[in-house]
C-alpha cells in the first residue's frame, strides 16, 4: 500500500472537479465518497442532488471563517493511497477505514478530542483512493502535519499486516521521485512506454557513466538530443542544470524541464562532480581527458576489463569498508548504464531493464567514499568509448563474459543491502540480476554453442584427460559439472588453456575458489568465462583453429592492465 502526499494547493474546487471527473484518459469510474470528517458530507458522485460546490464550501468553511490575512495561501492537502497490483480489491468500507487511519496518523484529523481538519476520501478506481483536506482546524488552528508523508508510510505498513496485503518494503528517503499520476497519464496519451521523468533519468545516467568532466557530460546530453538549461552564479560558476525532452511540452507549448536533483538525488551537479573529483585525486588516478574519444582494443577489450573490474568489486563489497562498498555499488550502476548503451540489439532490452531496475539499488544512506571505485568507472568509460558491440564474434562472446561476472556483482550488492536492512535496494538489485540472467542467456547462446561443438569433437583420450583434471581439481563440484550441458564447452576451454601453456588444474581451482559460485545457474558456464578471461584466451571459439588459440589482441591489451592471474605458466622460474 503506497501513500503519496502531494504538494499543498490553493483551489479545493479544482481538485474535487478532477477527482469526480472522467480523468485525463477516461480512467475514472464511479467516483464516490468512502469516508469524510463527519460521515455525512454530500457525495456529488452518487447523490444526484449534491454538487461539487456544496462539498467544496463545506470543506473550506474553517478556512473562510478566518480573516483574509490569516488564511494560508496553500490550504488544500491532498494524498492518494494506492494498493499494489498483487492486492485483492478492497471494499468501500475497508477503504473508508484506511482513510480515517491515514488522516489520524498524519495529524490531519488526529481524533481523541483534538481539533481536526475537514476532509473527504474519494474513490474512482478499484485500487486507490484520494483524500482531500483543508489545512485549518475547526478551532482556527493549523494541524500538526509535519512529515505527514513519513507518518502515512508508517501507518500503511501496519495496515498491510492487519489486512493481509502485500507488504511494501520500507523506504529510506533515497529513492528517486516517482512519476506523478499526471505524468503517467500524459505518457499513456503520447504512447510512451515510460514517463518523460523516467526517460530523462535514464538518459542522464547514461551520460554520467564514465564521464570525467562537465564538458564531456553536457556534450553527451546534447548528443542524446536533450534540451539543456544551465544555472550559473553571477561569477559565472555553474551551479546546476535542468533537462527536457524536445517533444515533451506543457499546455502553452513550452518544454517541460526537470532539475537533475529532481530526477534522482545523485544526479544533481554537485553529486556528479564528486565522481569527477575523485577520478583525478591521488597519484593512481586514471589519466583520461575529454579529448580521448576511443578506448584501446575496442568493444571486446572494454568488456574484458569490465569483467575483471567487476570481479574485484565483488571481493570489495563482500569484505570491504561500507563507504568503499557503497562507492563500488554506485559505480556498478554506471557499468550497467554503459553496457546497455553499447549493447547489441538482441541483448539491449534486458540490459536496459537491468540498469533501470538497479538505479534504486545504487543509493542508500551509506555515503560513498569516491576514488576507490576508479577501476569500475574507467571500465564504464571504456565501454562507452569502445563503441557499440556486435552481437557475434569476439564482441558478442566478451559481452556474455562481462554479463556473467556482473550477475555475481549485482547478486553481491543484493546481499549487502539485505544485510544492512535496505529492503527496497535489495529488491531492486534482485530484479536487476534477473534481467542480467535473461540477457546472459541471449548473449551466451552462440559462443557457448560453438565451444560445445568443439568440446564434443575433442576425441575420447583428450576428453577423458579433461574429465580426470576436473575430478582431481574440483572433487566436490565434478559430478554436478559433468552432468551439465556446458561441460563440453568447459572441456574445450581446458584444452585451449593447456595448449596456451597454462596448468588447467590450477586455473580451475582458482576460478572455483570463490563462494559466490554457488549462486550460478550453470557452474560450467561460469568456469568457462573465468578461465578464458584468466588465461587470456579468445572468448569466441570461431577464432580457434585446430584446437589452438590464436593471438587475441583485446585479451593481450586487457591483460596489460591487471596483474597476471594465478595458474599461468608464463614467466615461471
Amino acid at each position: 500500500m503506497i501513500p503519496s502526499v502531494n504538494k499543498s494547493g490553493s483551489r479545493t474546487i479544482g481538485l474535487l472537479a478532477y477527482l469526480y471527473g472522467p480523468g485525463k484518459a477516461e480512467e475514472h469510474t464511479d467516483p464516490h465518497l468512502v469516508a469524510s470528517f463527519d460521515g455525512m458530507s454530500p457525495d456529488p458522485g452518487r447523490d444526484p442532488h449534491a454538487t461539487l460546490k456544496e462539498l467544496q464550501l463545506l470543506l473550506d468553511q474553517p478556512v473562510m471563517a478566518l480573516p483574509r490575512h490569516a488564511r494560508p495561501a496553500k490550504h488544500v492537502w491532498h494524498t492518494s493511497v494506492r494498493a499494489t497490483a498483487d492486492d485483492r480489491i478492497l471494499s468501500d468500507e475497508e477503504w473508508g477505514d484506511i482513510a480515517r487511519r491515514v488522516v489520524a496518523a498524519t495529524g490531519i484529523d488526529p481524533g481523541g478530542g483534538q481539533p481536526g481538519c475537514r476532509w473527504a476520501a474519494v474513490r474512482h478506481a478499484d485500487d486507490h483512493i484520494h483524500i482531500v483536506a483543508t489545512l485549518v482546524c475547526e478551532d482556527g488552528s493549523r494541524p500538526d502535519d509535519f512529515r505527514s508523508g513519513k507518518r502515512a508510510q508508517t501507518e500503511c505498513r501496519l495496515i498491510e499486516k492487519e489486512l493481509d496485503l502485500h507488504q511494501v518494503a520500507p523506504g529510506d528517503g533515497t529513492a528517486a521521485q516517482r512519476p506523478t499520476s499526471a505524468e503517467r497519464h500524459k505518457a499513456e496519451r503520447q504512447g510512451r512506454a515510460r514517463t518523460a521523468r523516467e526517460e530523462l533519468r535514464e538518459t542522464v545516467r547514461r551520460a554520467v557513466a564514465g564521464a570525467t568532466s562537465e564538458e564531456e557530460f553536457f556534450d553527451r546530453l546534447t548528443a542524446a538530443g536533450l534540451l539543456i538549461r544551465k544555472r550559473a552564479a553571477p561569477s559565472g560558476d555553474l551551479l546546476g542544470y535542468k533537462v527536457a525532452l524536445p517533444d515533451d511540452r506543457n499546455k502553452d507549448g513550452e518544454p517541460v524541464f526537470y532539475l537533475g536533483a529532481r530526477l534522482a538525488p545523485d544526479l544533481s551537479l554537485p553529486r556528479i562532480r564528486e565522481r569527477w573529483s575523485a577520478d583525478h585525486d591521488g597519484q593512481d588516478a586514471v589519466p583520461t581527458g575529454p579529448r580521448e574519444r576511443t578506448a584501446p582494443g575496442g568493444p571486446s577489450a572494454a568488456r574484458r576489463r569490465t569483467a575483471s573490474a567487476a570481479w574485484q568489486s565483488v571481493l570489495v563489497i563482500e569484505s570491504g569498508d561500507d563507504a568503499v562498498a557503497a562507492a563500488h555499488i554506485a559505480s556498478a550502476g554506471e557499468i550497467l548504464d554503459a553496457l546497455a548503451k553499447t549493447s547489441a540489439a538482441h541483448t539491449r532490452a534486458q540490459l536496459r531493464e537491468a540498469a533501470f531496475a538497479f538505479e534504486r539499488a545504487s543509493r542508500s544512506h551509506v555515503r560513498a567514499e569516491r576514488g576507490h571505485d576508479r577501476a569500475l568507472r574507467q571500465a564504464a568509460r571504456d565501454l562507452v568509448r569502445g563503441g557499440p558491440a556486435h552481437g557475434r564474434g569476439e564482441d558478442g562472446a566478451t559481452t556474455a563474459m562481462a554479463i556473467d561476472m556482473l550477475f555475481f556483482l549485482i547478486t553481491a550488492v543484493a546481499h549487502w543491502h539485505a544485510n544492512k536492512g535496505h529492503a527496497q535496494q535489495a529488491a531492486a538489485a534482485r530484479r536487476a540480476a534477473e534481467h542480467l540472467r535473461a540477457a546472459y542467456r541471449l548473449a551466451a547462446a552462440q559462443p557457448l554453442g560453438a565451444l560445445y561443438q568443439r568440446g564434443r569433437h575433442l576425441g575420447r583420450p583428450l576428453l577423458q584427460r579433461q574429465t580426470k583434471i576436473l575430478r582431481e581439481a574440483l572433487p566436490h563440484l565434478a559430478a554436478r559439472i559433468l552432468g551439465e550441458p556446458g561441460w563440453y564447452a568447459l572441456a574445450a576451454t581446458l584444452a585451449d588453456a593447456e595448449t596456451a601453456g597454462h596448468d588447467p588444474a590450477v586455473l580451475l581451482a582458482d576460478a572455483a575458489g570463490h563462494r559466490e559460485l554457488g549462486t550460478a545457474e550453470s557452474v560450467s558456464d561460469v568456469l568457462v568465462w573465468r578461465l578464458r578471461r584468466a588465461a587470456g584466451l579468445p572468448a569466441d571459439a570461431s577464432s580457434m583453429v585446430s584446437g589452438a588459440p590464436q593471438p587475441d589482441e583485446s585479451a593481450r591489451r586487457a591483460g596489460r592492465q591487471a596483474p597476471q592471474r594465478p595458474g599461468s605458466r608464463r614467466g615461471r622460474t
